[in-house]
């Protein structure tokens, strides 16, 4: 993935009044850390750094404009109000080029499994290794075709070249079973119906 730059300024003002006083400016509070430096207080662009985030995923590399200087940074920790929906504060983490660090990439199933059946996945992300500057933004595995029975692990995620796999290698990713008939459930709707009854009368 190419580097995403953004321009960040220095914060000198904290708390809760500081914070809002950032948001309102159009800013996002944040801090970087990493590498046994001192944490910086930062306040990143909020409609760009909302881009990023949209576009690319936690994964993508920031490369931070800052006081003329540059720095290279993740995404941690992203905090979003839990009402509004907009982004309250985030954690950044500092890397180097050549580095290999530890993510959690998101896997998503493509294709149609056979007919009659009904995949459940049971991870959504994976942990893998990877050069900083080169993470994947998300996996794909397919399940066209598969037949009821089948089980998908994560070992059987391919990764781009340099990446390592961190989660258990057989830890199960998916799982294809036949789907319920009408018949089982219109049955299994009945048993539903008939424990709300009972439970009511008690």
């Amino acid at each position: 993935m190419s580097e995403v730059r953004l321009v960040a300024e220095p914060r000198t003002e904290f708390g809760k009044g500081a914070a809002r006083r950032t948001r309102r400016a159009g800013k996002i509070p944040a801090v970087l850390y990493g590498h046994g430096s001192d944490p910086k207080h930062l306040a990143l662009p909020a409609l760009e750094f909302a881009r990023v985030v949209r576009e690319h995923g936690h994964n993508a590399v920031l490369s931070l404009d800052l006081n003329g200087g540059n720095e290279l940074a993740l995404t941690k920790t992203v905090t979003t109000h839990p009402i509004k929906n907009y982004i309250e504060h985030v954690d950044l983490l500092l890397v180097q080029r050549g580095e290999k660090i530890t993510v959690e990439v998101p896997v998503t199933l493509v294709g149609d499994a056979a007919p009659g059946t009904l995949v459940t996945q049971e991870l959504s992300t994976i942990q893998v290794e990877a050069d900083a500057l080169n993470l994947p933004e998300h996996l794909e595995v397919s399940v066209a075709g598969a037949e009821a029975g089948r089980q998908i692990h994560a070992a059987e995620v391919v990764l781009p070249a340099g990446a390592v796999l961190v989660t258990d290698a057989d830890a199960l990713l998916a799982a294809v079973n036949l789907a319920p008939t009408a018949e089982q459930l219109d049955a299994g709707e009945t048993a539903d119906a008939v424990a709300d009854d009972s439970a009511d009368a008690s």
